[in-house]
């Protein structure tokens, strides 16, 4: 009986060890061994980025590293950036709780959500009301610090608005590796199941599908993407986000140390198995991210007031007429129009918060592009190659940090930008990458880029119509030109593309910008798909290119129309405007009440009102909304008030009237 018991217990703690392992099951050994020899390389050369790597290993924290860690947080714009890190550290030497009180210190020596005048801070943002929102839980979940009556909420629904319907800074190689890391601190620290489940799924996605997706076989990320910098298409690897490719699938270079986001994965427990086994090497497919600007009064109704403006905000919502009022009233309310990042709309501080939805409406060039909401991308992928794009995004609008369509071959990236040419491609803005976007269709391996700015108010300094195209001669094998085509080899992978016109600004291909319109054109390809290069080549000489304008004069429209047939690819568009409207300036809400005219006016405009309308305040606003004229009193019974305009400049403004009946505007064009 006891051999038959003996036999009994091992078996029943064999099975319980089996089952232990199913349901909490680690990762593959191979990922293992690649996290095991990430942590080795880190300790081997120390760094501020590695303070969580010595405490997940209960080595004693570097001082010099740690003391740098805790001073910035008090001093730093971006102090976020810091507190994620200090957060990790703290809770991963929560067993000894030896830094404790040091790390609690820097911690709360700030305010972690919205606060009157405060000019230093970004809370919103996708990746700042991250790491904000994780940090302030944490430490109010397991440290009792004082937190805010909406957090939880707030919290919860950001994570469920990115579970459900993605990430608003889509493929950001700059922006997805921080947003990463408040989702790993809530997902291994969080002691509420809900925020931990939410959390954990949050970052697989994340990871599997904004980073992994459009990675190449070479561990290469150059994808088109809402908001990004540059120099992330400048080197291929030794990046932040290069320190996740190289985890989850070991391709590209292995990392010489620690880096903010792997860091934090290297020292997390989250499953990363159903990540590797989410990339593929070809692809073809186009997919819808996010949701429409319109949605989101339904889907943020259970916010606060405050919150529902920054869940606006996170998506690039700041301006656009549909959520405008709200944005002015919080930036008033709370002061925050000193805030550096709304520096350069500071001269619409102060002005009547009735103004704001005809002024964003009047400019809607830049008003409505930086949403990012409710995109078609389009992604195209054959091992070593990649082409990615965004499909029809606010075309002819000025661009924020929007890359709306790049290639990839090997380790080098090829794309178009409008703006200022820059040598250096760091040089150019940060903020604007495209001073207008263009119309971009992708067909497989294919696109058509047709760039056609919308008028730009004098006031705003989006001039420059110039497209340059980012084409290293030297990442290539083989690189040459057939006329207006630019033809390049690494490897067994081929890229082409065409500029609309032949000719260097400051020693890159660039085009000065046709006003009524110009297009390009971005081919992929590779040997499994053309065979040698020289057919790929043969295939570019041999494509078919038309573009033309016409004007019809009845209906007063304008159409830019072009076309590329390539291989067995044809794409073709008609971009078609209205002549009189100034492309893209839209009317404001308007009364028969108020009559102007003449109107478009030269040296003169008279104004009345319709019979029945009592005394009116008459006001001209420019197109900042700053007040060039006011007339008090103007009544009825064929009073009117004639305004000298000979002097004022060229370009749009607003009339408006305020009476017992109501608040009349009236756009006025002055010639």
């Amino acid at each position: 009986m006891n051999r038959i018991y003996k036999f009994v217990t091992v078996l029943c703690l064999i099975i319980f060890c089996s089952i232990s392992q199913l349901t909490f099951a680690s990762n593959s050994p191979v990922y293992e061994q690649r996290r095991t020899d990430y942590i080795d390389t880190c300790l081997a050369h120390l760094g501020v980025d590695a303070l969580p790597i010595q405490a997940y290993r209960n080595q004693p924290l570097d001082t010099a590293n740690l003391y740098y860690l805790l001073a910035h947080i008090p001093t730093d714009g971006d102090a976020d950036f810091r507190i994620v890190q200090a957060v990790r550290v703290l809770f991963l030497t929560q067993g000894t709780h030896q830094y404790d009180s040091v790390i609690m210190s820097s911690l709360n020596s700030v305010k972690y959500w919205i606060n009157a005048k405060d000019s230093f801070h970004c809370y919103w943002s996708e990746n700042h009301m991250c790491m904000w929102t994780s940090s302030d839980w944490l430490l109010h979940e397991s440290y009792g610090r004082t937190a805010d009556a909406s957090l939880r909420n707030r919290l919860v629904h950001y994570l469920e608005l990115k579970n459900q319907f993605g990430f608003y800074e889509f493929n950001s190689s700059v922006y997805l590796p921080y947003c990463l890391s408040g989702l790993l601190n809530l997902a291994d620290f969080s002691q509420d199941a809900q925020i931990k489940s939410l959390a954990t799924s949050a970052a697989q996605k994340l990871m599997s599908e904004y980073l992994i997706r459009l990675t190449n076989d070479k561990g290469v990320f150059y994808p088109t993407a809402g908001r990004n910098y540059y120099g992330k298409y400048e080197s291929a690897y030794g990046q932040n986000h290069n320190n996740l490719i190289w985890l989850i699938s070991g391709m590209g270079d292995m990392p010489g140390g620690a880096s903010h986001c792997g860091a934090f994965l290297a020292t997390s427990d989250l499953p990363v198995d159903v990540i590797t086994n989410s990339w593929v090497p070809v692809m073809d497919t186009t997919y819808y991210n996010g949701h429409p600007l319109d949605s989101v009064f339904t889907l943020n109704a259970g916010q606060d007031t405050v919150d529902k403006v920054i869940f606006n905000w996170i998506g690039g919502a700041y301006f656009p007429p549909q959520v405008v009022y709200g944005s002015a009233a919080l930036l008033t309310d709370s002061s925050l129009w000193d805030n550096y990042l709304f520096q350069p709309f500071h001269s619409l501080k102060g002005l009547p918060l009735s103004s704001y939805v005809s002024l964003s409406q009047e400019l809607s060039v830049i008003s409505k592009s930086s949403v990012n909401m409710g995109e078609r991308l389009a992604i195209f992928k054959h091992n070593s190659i990649t082409l990615s794009s965004i499909q029809d995004f606010f075309k002819g609008k000025i661009g924020f940090q929007q890359f709306p369509c790049v290639a990839n071959v090997g380790s080098t990236a090829v794309f178009t930008a409008s703006g200022p040419v820059q040598h250096d491609w760091d040089n150019r803005s940060g903020d604007n990458a495209n001073y207008h976007l263009p119309y971009v269709e992708q067909h497989r391996n294919v696109a058509l880029l047709m760039y056609r700015p919308e008028p730009v108010p004098s006031l705003l300094p989006y001039h420059n119509t110039d497209v340059a195209l980012h084409w290293k001669t030297s990442d290539f094998d083989e690189s040459l030109t057939d006329s207006l085509w630019y033809i390049g080899r690494q490897g067994t992978g081929y890229v082409a593309a065409r500029m609309y016109c032949i000719g260097q600004i400051d020693s890159l291909a660039a085009c000065h910008m046709d006003q009524d319109g110009s297009a390009y054109v971005i081919i992929v390809g590779d040997s499994a798909l053309y065979g040698s290069f020289q057919h790929f080549k043969d295939i570019v000489h041999n494509s078919q290119f038309s573009d033309s304008r016409s004007y019809d004069s009845v209906a007063h429209t304008s159409t830019y129309f072009a076309s590329i047939h390539i291989d067995t690819t044809t794409i073709s568009y008609a971009w078609v405007n209205d002549s009189l409207s100034n492309v893209g300036i839209h009317d404001i809400s308007t009364n028969s009440a108020l009559h102007v005219y003449p109107n478009p006016a030269a040296s003169q405009v008279t104004i009345t009102l319709a019979a029945g309308v009592d005394a009116a305040t008459i006001q001209v606003s420019d197109m900042m909304g700053r007040s060039i004229y006011t007339y008090e009193g103007l009544g009825t019974q064929g009073d009117h008030v004639t305004i000298d305009t000979h002097t004022w400049p060229q370009g749009m403004y607003v009339i408006s009237g305020d009476s017992s009946h109501g608040r009349f505007t009236q756009k006025l064009v002055k010639e």
